[in-house]
């Protein structure tokens, strides 16, 4: 266990059998990975290091853009995917990996010169997994405006050094705004499991 992880209670068998699953050589079924299970049977006592949001900022240079000058979709996403898994090891000091993207809107392109700003933070959490809502920006450096370019869903599963399905700390909704977006994400993952029975 890393020094700055905070202690949890021991496991119950429960858990032991669960983890006894996970750590099979066998593929993990989405579902498991998505902590699809009765959390409400699983004692836990770890809490969020922190809820802050991260944010990214980068240029956009004339290798990140195609032949319209504007920004290659998939640099952008490239860039939502690190903020959205830098904001889930902030959150829970635990290392993750992507399970699955939803809900991507490219709303509008990003030019050459540009500045993108990325923003990701944990909005839901299940017993493994972690998602994030990750927003990128333009800022124009003539006048610094802000312009809202892209936004998603992007979902992460903590794992220790052998890829196994570790607990994290749940997330707490504390107000009106984080219980709308919480709702949200847990829509997304239902429909994700409900696609894959």
């Amino acid at each position: 266990m890393p020094p700055d992880t905070k202690p949890m209670q021991t496991l119950s068998p429960l858990i032991t059998r669960r983890r006894a699953r996970v750590s099979s050589n066998h593929p993990l079924p989405l579902a498991l990975l998505h902590g699809f299970l009765k959390e409400k049977d699983i004692p836990l006592n770890m809490e969020p290091y922190t809820k802050e949001p991260v944010t990214l900022i980068e240029e956009v240079f004339p290798q990140d853009t195609n032949s319209y000058n504007t920004l290659f979709g998939g640099r952008l996403l490239s860039l939502m995917d690190k903020a959205g898994g830098i904001a889930c090891a902030k959150f829970a000091h635990r290392e993750f990996v992507t399970i699955s993207i939803d809900t991507l809107k490219f709303i509008a392109p990003a030019h050459q010169g540009d500045l993108l700003e990325v923003t990701g933070q944990v909005v839901f959490t299940s017993f493994h997994t972690a998602c994030t809502k990750v927003t990128a920006f333009t800022l124009n450096k003539s006048d610094w405006k802000k312009k809202k370019i892209c936004e998603g869903y992007f979902f992460f599963v903590a794992i220790d050094s052998m890829m196994r399905p570790i607990p994290i700390p749940q997330f707490v909704v504390e107000n009106d705004e984080e219980q709308i977006e919480y709702d949200a994400a847990l829509a997304i993952r239902q429909h994700m499991l409900d696609s894959k029975e």
